[in-house]
């Protein structure tokens, strides 16, 4: 099983810009993906962190924005090993991108850099599969808080 990239191809029924701040914004962000997020500003270069759960399980990930081209792409890196700054080779990509579809948008999801961890084939295997399973979760939320942000 290729474990190298995860990419979905999704329509929102809400413009470009409305679908970049959900994706760029941390009051949008919480409203559809971590329970928690903070990002002083969304320009390549700047970091934040996301939280996922409450209380001692809770799990904190840092963001590092890589790409911000509003309302067309937004791109970030995660899942760095804890004390280590993100790059290539040492964490995630996750890469929004937007196209006008209609009245709508036709949103590109890509998350990248699984192999290049160099994770065991075990501990690659578990990561992949739980981003996997994560994103078919959080998408489609993204997908119905981007729908009802349009309408405000």
């Amino acid at each position: 099983m290729e474990h190298g990239s995860i990419s979905r191809e999704i329509r929102i029924e809400a413009t470009p810009e409305v679908v970049y701040d959900v994706v760029s914004r941390p009051e949008h962000l919480r409203e559809w993906w971590p329970d928690e997020a903070e990002l002083a500003t969304s320009t390549p270069g700047s970091t934040g962190t996301v939280r996922f759960g409450h209380g001692p399980q809770a799990k904190t990930e840092v963001l590092t924005v890589v790409e911000a081209d509003p309302p067309r792409r937004f791109a970030f890196r995660w899942v760095a090993d804890d004390g280590e700054s993100a790059a290539p080779g040492n964490s995630l990509l996750v890469t929004f991108e937007l196209v006008p579809a209609g009245t709508g948008t036709l949103l590109r999801f890509t998350e990248t850099g699984f192999r290049e961890r160099g994770w065991e084939a075990a501990t690659l295997e578990e990561a992949y599969q739980d981003h996997v399973h994560g994103w078919d979760h959080f998408l489609p939320r993204l997908v119905d808080y981007a729908a009802k942000a349009a309408t405000r």
